[in-house]
């Protein structure tokens, strides 16, 4: 009783920081001011007037990024509270194990960091039956770069130097490349320790998309899922990867800003040749976002987004998150749900869960869109 007291004081503080707790809901051994007594995270209290429960019925397992894993898990407590007998199973695992279970049928939606390749779309009609997966976008947000280096709270980098930091050029804090960027910091002369994901990532293929784009002459490996840079360490999960950044000095990796939120793990402001260094924040993830093109035709929503762009207050390194659906032949005992879930997601008040946590909102005229083609799902 006297931790749980002690956790709950915590969280209170911890409240003036985050409007609410899907930053925390992650197991990674940080406070959580989205939890009850028992543990499990608290619905808001707007969820039950703004969900609709028409057709919602049973067990829904879905799986993928675990980019949007915070936000999911405060979605599925606010929708579970509103519909009663209703259970939402989301396995934060990686989009390209999340595609994998999609493909195979074993559950009603996937989550993906990227859009579906064709070979995938095509392997995917086998299961929807006269139809295909299609790319609904849900949550957008940052690719934080967390870093943890004694004595350095503020640290600046550009596309360039992180490729040459995560190609393993650069193998100290206090190399040139790095204190050009950084007047007047003192940067130690630790190793650098380099973090990536162990498994098929979008996040990833995200952030290789960035350096790609922003620095190709750096940068000379092909934007995938799978990790193709020298050395480095890896782990699983952007769990996992910010777990070994905020335990080792000398540590950079990448990961959903949710996660360096919750583990008070300092970020990097990019340099992408505004006036100004930009930061890791939802809103400038938005200004990023809020440029992107719909890609896909017809009900698939893929988009495309500018990796470079040099707007003033836009943060480059950004991701969206796609919920992978059939557009037809759904499974009858779940599309009920899959239709009253997604419809949640993507409605003011689900998308309002984004904002307040650090993700960034899909833009209205996307959402918009988005909205209509969850409303035909067959």
């Amino acid at each position: 009783m006297k931790l749980q007291r002690k956790n709950r004081l915590r969280a209170s503080a911890l409240g003036a920081l985050v409007a609410s707790g899907a930053l925390v809901l992650t197991a990674c051994g940080s406070d959580d001011n989205t939890q009850g007594a028992d543990g499990s995270a608290k619905p808001s209290a707007a969820a039950a007037g703004d969900i609709k429960c028409d057709g919602a019925k049973g067990k829904l397992l879905a799986s993928g990024s675990s980019a949007q894993k915070n936000a999911v898990d405060l979605w599925v407590k606010n929708y579970m509270a509103a519909c009663s007998g209703v259970e939402v199973n989301y396995k934060s695992s990686s989009s390209g194990e999340g595609i994998v279970a999609f493909n195979q049928g074993t559950v009603g939606f996937a989550g993906s960091d990227s859009a579906l390749k064709p070979e995938q779309v095509e392997e995917s009609k086998k299961i929807c039956t006269g139809g295909q997966g299609i790319n609904l976008p849900m949550v957008g947000g940052p690719v934080a770069l967390g870093f943890n280096v004694a004595g350095v709270d503020k640290l600046t980098l550009d596309a360039a130097t992180v490729a040459n930091i995560f190609n393993d050029k650069i193998k100290k804090w206090d190399d040139e490349a790095i204190k050009k960027l950084n007047p007047g910091v003192t940067l130690p002369p630790t190793p650098i320790q380099a973090f990536h994901r162990s498994d098929d990532s979008g996040t990833t293929e995200n952030v290789t998309k960035y350096l790609k784009a922003a620095a190709p002459d750096a940068w000379p490996h092909e934007a995938a899922k799978k990790w193709a840079a020298p050395g480095g360490q890896a782990a699983s999960g952007s769990a996992g990867v910010a777990t070994q950044v905020k335990a080792v000095d000398g540590a950079i990796g990448y990961f959903e800003l949710s996660f360096a939120s919750s583990q008070s793990i300092k970020t990097v402001d990019l340099n992408t040749g505004a006036a100004a260094p930009v930061k890791a924040t939802g809103e400038n993830a938005s200004k990023a976002i809020g440029a992107a093109k719909i890609a896909g035709t017809g009900n698939d929503l893929a988009l495309k987004l500018d990796y470079a762009t040099k707007a003033e207050g836009a943060y480059p390194l950004v991701l969206v998150t796609y919920e992978v659906v059939c557009d037809k032949g759904n499974k009858a005992d779940t599309l009920g749900t899959v239709k009253s879930f997604l419809t949640y997601t993507a409605s003011d008040a689900g998308q309002k869960v984004l904002l307040d946590n650090g993700y960034a909102p899909i833009p209205a005229e996307i959402n918009a869109k988005v909205r209509e083609v969850v409303a035909s799902l067959a």
